[in-house]
C-alpha cells in the first residue's frame, strides 16, 4: 500500500508471509513481527517534486510487486510539486467485503447477502483504464474498512474452524489473527489492491472497525466491560488498526519522532510491546486524528471514536489534549481546510434536534427514569453524533466560524467537512453567526458497499422532512437544550447508493461530486453521478 507522498518522500506499507528486508527504489526496511504475522514500512526519500515514479517491491532482492501478468497499470508514486497543483481527493467510508459475483452484488438486504456493487472497485477499474495523470492525490478512507461484527461468510468459516462460536462473541472477530483476515480480506480484490498500491491512503476509524455503536456513552462501555471476550476484542482492534491504518498515516518526520515506533519495529517480535502501547492507552493518551498538507490545502482528519469523553454531564467528542491539537490545526492561512471526521457533523435537522435532545434527557433533564428510557433509546438507535456531543458540536462550529471569518488567519477559499458513517449522500451549507469570508460545507458520502434496508431508508428519509423536523425542535427545547452555535441547510440529498465521492481543489476553486457504481457494458461495474457541485470560486 501506497500511503504517505510528499514532495520529495513517500512510505510504502507491506504485509508479507515470512521475514524479510523490503526494498523500493533503492531504499530498504527490515520486517517487524506482530502475532506471527510480518510488516514493513519503507520510506522512499529523494524523489524529485512533481515526478511520476514506476516502482517495484523486492524481498531479499526478488522482485514480488507488481504480480507477473498483472493486467493493471505499474504502480506509481506521484510527487508533489513545490508550486502545488489541483488536488483531487477521492472518499467515502463503510465497505463490506463480499464477492464481486451474484447473488452478492444484487442490491441490499438485511443480512448483508445482498450488499451491490462496490463503488471501490469500480473507482479502481476506472482509474486502471486511465493514464497517472488522473489518479486522485489521496483517498481517504473514513472508517469502517472492516466489519468485525459483521463477517463474510469465508471468515465466519475461518473463525469456526479456529474456536468455538456458540461462545460469546460467536461468529465476530474476537483477536488479532481473526483482524489480519479481515484486512487481507479487504484490500486483496485485485483491482483495489492495485488502487491501493497507486493511489495514497489515509484512513480514519469509526465504530464497526470495533464494534457497532463503539463509546456511545459511558453506560455502553460499562457494559461491553462486564463481557469476559470484549478487552481481547478491543485491544486487539486497536493493535491490528496500528498496524494497518495508522502507521501509514504518518510522515516520515512524525514516524522519526515516534517512540513507539522505534520501539515497536526494533523489538524484532513486537506482539509485546505493541498490546502493551494499546492497553495503556485505550482509554485515551494515543491521538489517532491526523493532518496532511497538499500543497494549499490543509486536511485535518479527526477521531471522533476512541478519543470520547463519556463522563455524564460533560460528554466530549474528543478529549481536551485533542481540542488542543485541532486548536492549531483548524486555521486559516490555507487556499482550502478540509476537515474530515467520520460522523456528520450537520446531520438532518430532525435527526440533531433528537440527538441533542435525547442527551439532554439521558444527563437528567427529565429526571432519573427518563435518563434511563433515554439511555435504552440511544443505544437502540444510535444517538451518538456530533450532536449528541451538543457541547463539542458548538465548540467545533465556533471553530469554524472563526477560521471562515477570517480570525484565524486570513479566511481560506472553501472550508469543507467530509463523512460518512450514515449509509446515505447529501450536501449541505453551513450557515454561520456574523457571516463569513469562506463559504462552508459538509458533504457526506456512504456506502462504498453496505447500503441500507428499505426499512432504514424511510427512516432516515423522514428525518429530511419539516414536520418531524418541527417536531424534534420542540423536544430539543423542552429538554433545554443549548442554542446551536451555526446552523445548516441540505442543499442535495439525500442519496441511498453504494457510492464514492470526490473532492477537487484548484486555485481558488472548490467542487465536490459523488458517483454510484452501476452494470457497464463490459460486465464490470462503471460509474454514473448523483451528486455535482461548485462549492467555491473559480477554477484556473
Amino acid at each position: 500500500m501506497l500511503r504517505f507522498v510528499g514532495e520529495t518522500q513517500a512510505t510504502i506499507w507491506v504485509e508479507l508471509d515470512e521475514p524479510a528486508r523490503v526494498e523500493v527504489l533503492g531504499r530498504a526496511a527490515s520486517t517487524f513481527e506482530v502475532a506471527g504475522h510480518h510488516y514493513a514500512l519503507v520510506v522512499v526519500e529523494g524523489l524529485e517534486p512533481g515526478a511520476t515514479v514506476p516502482y517495484q517491491v523486492a524481498l531479499d532482492g526478488r522482485p514480488v510487486w507488481p504480480p507477473p501478468g498483472s493486467p493493471f497499470p505499474p504502480s506509481v508514486i506521484r510527487t508533489r510539486r513545490l508550486d502545488g497543483r489541483r488536488v483531487r481527493v477521492a472518499f467515502g467510508s463503510c465497505r463490506l467485503a463480499r464477492p464481486n459475483r451474484p447473488p452478492w452484488d444484487l442490491p441490499a438486504s438485511r443480512d448483508h447477502t445482498h450488499a451491490g456493487l462496490d463503488a471501490l472497485r469500480a473507482l479502481a477499474l476506472r482509474l486502471a483504464r486511465g493514464g497517472p495523470d488522473g489518479l486522485p492525490d489521496l483517498l481517504l478512507l473514513l472508517g469502517d474498512q472492516v466489519y468485525a461484527d459483521a463477517v463474510s461468510p469465508e471468515t465466519a468459516a475461518f473463525i469456526r474452524g479456529r474456536r468455538d462460536v456458540s461462545r460469546p462473541p460467536g461468529d465476530e472477530v474476537a483477536d488479532f489473527e481473526e483482524y489480519t483476515r479481515l484486512y487481507r480480506e479487504a484490500w486483496t480484490e485485485p483491482a483495489v489492491r492495485w488502487l491501493l498500491s497507486t493511489v495514497p491512503t489515509g484512513t480514519i476509524f469509526d465504530d464497526h472497525d470495533v464494534h457497532d455503536d463503539w463509546n456511545t456513552s459511558a453506560a455502553w462501555v460499562e457494559r461491553m466491560e462486564s463481557r469476559p471476550w470484549w478487552a481481547e476484542r478491543h485491544t486487539s482492534a486497536l493493535a491490528s488498526y496500528w498496524v494497518y491504518q495508522h502507521l501509514g498515516n504518518r510522515s516520515p518526520a512524525e514516524l522519526e519522532a515516534d517512540r513507539d515506533w522505534a520501539r515497536i519495529r526494533s523489538a524484532g517480535d513486537a506482539t509485546g510491546p505493541l498490546r502493551e502501547a494499546v492497553r495503556t492507552r485505550r482509554l485515551g493518551g494515543w491521538r489517532w486524528s491526523w493532518r496532511r498538507d497538499l500543497g494549499g490545502v490543509r486536511l485535518v482528519t479527526v477521531d471522533s471514536r476512541c478519543g470520547r469523553v463519556l463522563d455524564p454531564g460533560r460528554r466530549s467528542m474528543v478529549d481536551e489534549p485533542t481540542w488542543d491539537w485541532l486548536e492549531e490545526q483548524v486555521t486559516g492561512g490555507v487556499e482550502h481546510l478540509v476537515l474530515a471526521t467520520t460522523l456528520p457533523f450537520a446531520l438532518p435537522r430532525a435527526a440533531h434536534h433528537l440527538e441533542a435532545w435525547n442527551e439532554a434527557v439521558c444527563d437528567g433533564a427529565w429526571g432519573d427514569l427518563a435518563a434511563r428510557a433515554g439511555e435504552r433509546l440511544r443505544q437502540a438507535i444510535d444517538l451518538e453524533h456530533w450532536a449528541a456531543f451538543h457541547r463539542s458540536f458548538n465548540r467545533l462550529g465556533g471553530m469554524l466560524a472563526e477560521v471562515a471569518a477570517g480570525r484565524r488567519g486570513p479566511a481560506p477559499s472553501s472550508v469543507t467537512l467530509l463523512s460518512g458513517d450514515v449509509h446515505f449522500a447529501y450536501l449541505a451549507e453551513l450557515h454561520l453567526p456574523g457571516g463569513a469570508a469562506s463559504p462552508v460545507h459538509q458533504v457526506v458520502c456512504s456506502p462504498f458497499r453496505n447500503p441500507l434496508d428499505p426499512r432504514l431508508r424511510l427512516a432516515n428519509r423522514l428525518a429530511f422532512t419539516a414536520p418531524v423536523t418541527a417536531a424534534t425542535a420542540v423536544l430539543a427545547r423542552l429538554a433545554g437544550t443549548a442554542p446551536d452555535a451555526v446552523g445548516w441547510r441540505v442543499l442535495r440529498g439525500p442519496h441511498f447508493d453504494n457510492q464514492v465521492g470526490e473532492l477537487e481543489l484548484d486555485g481558488r476553486a472548490a467542487r465536490v461530486r459523488i458517483e454510484r457504481p452501476v452494470a457497464g457494458p463490459d460486465g464490470q461495474p462503471a460509474l454514473e453521478p448523483l451528486l455535482a457541485r461548485e462549492l467555491a470560486g473559480e477554477r484556473r
